[in-house]
């Protein structure tokens, strides 16, 4: 079983393998029909579509970020309609370098299945080596999803002004990308910045030029000095909506870091208060600036 990454030539050998289920998780934040459009002009044989705001996220409230965790039963009954169960092998995909599909293995994970791996170099990759793709729905296959929620795996606003507020120790790491992150560009929430005393570590330096990720040593290169000593059971990793954090913490579970936790309102929720404080400029720098680091 696989519980991170699965490459494309072990998934293309399970393709017809019935203990083995494929979610397509496209997704465009910028439009969001995009992933649907994409999904019925073609996708991987025997995948089923998760849509990013209606099933991979729960409604949005006024204290809400734009994509609060789903309701647990409401997930659990959605993987067990296409196939999910203890023993099913779930492999999730993206054309985004794993960003959205990443969602879908830590909310797998989050409610008791770690038999989750996401596709590495995803949607490019296959494409590009020429394995099979269809039109065609995947057939419903009931299974029962055992739902067991661990909440422990991610904090909430209230503990992130804790830490803040220095009242607990912990490490803040914003998977946005720099510009968002020193509040010179915001195009998705209304306020710009960052909460203080995070550290920007971009999502998108966790993996190459092909979409694939780098390797467990080059990860961990790149995280541990933003640790700085500190426990990985004290890092919480956010970003705008607590959806691309879930690439960081992937990262660090391939780097033999696991432990961390997901900030799962992240900025989109931290600035539904203007009682909490944001900040602009810059805090720590992107390790990615370091020409040296690979």
């Amino acid at each position: 079983m696989f519980d991170t990454l699965v490459n494309t030539s072990t998934l293309a050998a399970h393709l017809h393998d019935p203990l083995w289920v494929v979610v397509d998780c496209r997704f465009s934040l910028t439009d969001a029909t995009a992933g649907e459009r994409a999904y019925a002009d073609a996708h991987i044989p025997g995948a089923s579509y998760f849509h990013l705001d209606h099933d991979l996220a729960g409604p949005v409230t006024p204290a809400s970020g734009r994509h609060p965790l789903p309701d647990p039963a409401t997930l659990a009954a959605r993987l067990g309609c296409v196939g999910v169960d203890a023993d099913v092998q779930l492999v999730a995909y993206d054309a985004a370098a794993g960003a959205f599909a990443a969602r879908l293995w830590w909310l797998a994970r989050w409610l008791g299945h770690p038999h989750t791996a996401v596709l590495d170099g995803g949607w490019r990759r296959w494409t590009a080596e020429g394995r099979p793709v269809t039109t065609a729905a995947s057939p419903p296959r009931p299974r029962v999803f055992p739902c067991r929620p661990d909440d422990r795996l991610w904090a909430s606003s209230a503990e992130i002004m804790a830490l803040v507020g220095r009242h607990r120790p912990g490490r803040l790491l914003d998977a946005r990308a720099p510009v968002r992150f020193r509040g010179e560009v915001e195009p998705l929430d209304t306020v710009a910045g960052h909460i203080p005393g995070a550290v920007n570590l971009p999502y998108d330096g966790n993996v190459k030029a092909d979409d694939c990720f780098r390797s467990p040593r080059e990860l961990r290169r790149r995280f541990e000095p933003l640790l700085a000593g500190m426990p990985v059971e004290q890092t919480v990793c956010m970003c705008g909506s607590g959806v691309t954090a879930c690439h960081n913490l992937l990262a660090m579970e391939l780097a033999g870091l696991a432990g961390a936790r997901l900030y799962a309102g992240s900025w989109s929720e931290w600035i539904r208060d203007p009682a909490r404080p944001v900040t602009t400029g810059p805090n720590a720098a992107t390790p990615d600036a370091d020409p040296g680091l690979y």
